[in-house]
């Protein structure tokens, strides 16, 4: 006696959107390679690369500017870290004397700059983050969307039906077939 072969039916796994959003939200880029979409993650890595510097750079400055204003207006001889952005052609005496309304508003204006455009990096950061997530839930609905060759168009003629009182239309129907 011959053995008999069963076949077991194929079950087609389903790209669950949730899935991918989840990994997406433990590990930016995680969501992507669930998608199969590789190609994103170095895009995504080379964003959060720059918004990173970014706030790193605009931190750095934020916090020299913040000391050097606080230490301009406290005046303390041993805390003299406003020196560094007196400008050439001008000494301490100068910045204390005639200059010293101009230099205190100049050093809190960079202050705010930097403290702004902080905060905005912060921002970009969550959007990077968030876009990320949103990315992978959308890549993951269109994961099993059929994008075959057959994709095609009709224009046959139509017969409506007759609306009471009225006679039966004549016209052109356009069908799409995907």
């Amino acid at each position: 006696m011959q053995g008999v072969v069963v076949e077991t039916p194929v079950v087609e796994k389903k790209h669950s959107p949730h899935k991918a959003s989840f990994y997406a939200a433990i590990l930016p880029g995680l969501g992507q390679a669930y998608n199969k979409k590789y190609w994103k993650i170095p895009i995504l890595y080379a964003g959060i690369a720059g918004v990173a510097y970014a706030i790193d750079f605009n931190s750095t400055y934020y916090n020299k500017y913040k000391s050097a204003y606080r230490d301009f207006i406290i005046r303390d001889p041993n805390n003299k870290s406003y020196m560094e952005f007196i400008p050439p052609g001008l000494t301490e005496e100068q910045i204390y004397g005639e200059y010293e309304q101009w230099f205190e508003e100049a050093l809190n204006s960079k202050k705010q700059y930097y403290r702004r455009y902080r905060d905005l990096s912060y921002i970009g950061m969550v959007g990077i983050y968030v876009i990320q997530i949103v990315d992978a839930a959308v890549d993951a609905h269109f994961y099993n969307f059929d994008i075959s060759e057959d994709l095609s168009m009709a224009v046959q003629p139509s017969m409506m039906p007759p609306i009471p009182g009225d006679f039966a239309g004549v016209g052109l129907q356009l069908k799409l077939k995907f």
